[in-house]
């Protein structure tokens, strides 16, 4: 009878043991899930603000060289408003805001933003290395008339493996004063 009562009180049948761990590992797993699905986004929310902001500086310097002109018109000389644009038709062009150096993306590709650490360009040096960005710039004239153009702007950059994403940014400038342009 002692014999009996130490063989039913022994221990965790094999079932039991299994039954324990799939407990524990489902525990492990749901919160590790979590925190990987919410660095994920962390990642894209940091990157889509990072596009925002590299949209809109192509849009605030595009807007420098309108009111540049403005002014060189209001001080006596003709100037087309869009005059440094280098393309009012719809063909995607770079803009390195730290000089607003304007150039046409060859074949219709742009190359890719670089980066030194503080600001985002075009720069040549070994200290300007490539970013995930890539910042497409297009001027159209609206209306058929010389006193509105369209800036849209379009921020692409990979996210994870295969992943594009893309931002854009659409704006109006007007010719708000008379240049006399063109």
């Amino acid at each position: 009878m002692k014999n009996n009562i130490a063989r039913q009180s022994g221990g965790f049948t094999l079932i039991e043991t299994l039954v324990a761990i799939s407990l524990l590992v489902v525990a492990i797993a749901a919160p590790m899930s979590l925190a990987a699905q919410s660095l994920s986004s962390a990642f894209y929310a940091r990157d889509q603000i990072t596009a925002f902001h590299l949209a809109q500086e192509a849009v605030e310097a595009v807007r420098s060289v309108r009111d540049r002109n403005l002014l060189i018109a209001l001080s006596g000389t003709p100037t087309d408003f869009i005059a440094g644009i280098p393309n009012t038709s719809g063909q995607p062009f770079t803009i390195d805001t730290r000089d607003n150096s304007m150039l046409i993306c060859p074949n219709g590709v742009c190359p890719v933003l670089k980066n030194n650490s503080l600001l985002y360009g075009y720069g040549a040096t070994p200290d300007w290395k490539d970013t995930r960005f890539t910042r497409i710039v297009r001027a159209t004239l609206v209306g058929g008339g010389a006193d509105e153009a369209k800036i849209a702007v379009e921020v692409r950059w990979r996210s994870g493996a295969y992943q594009e994403r893309n931002f854009t940014i659409n704006e109006n400038l007007y010719e708000w004063v008379s240049t006399g342009g063109i």
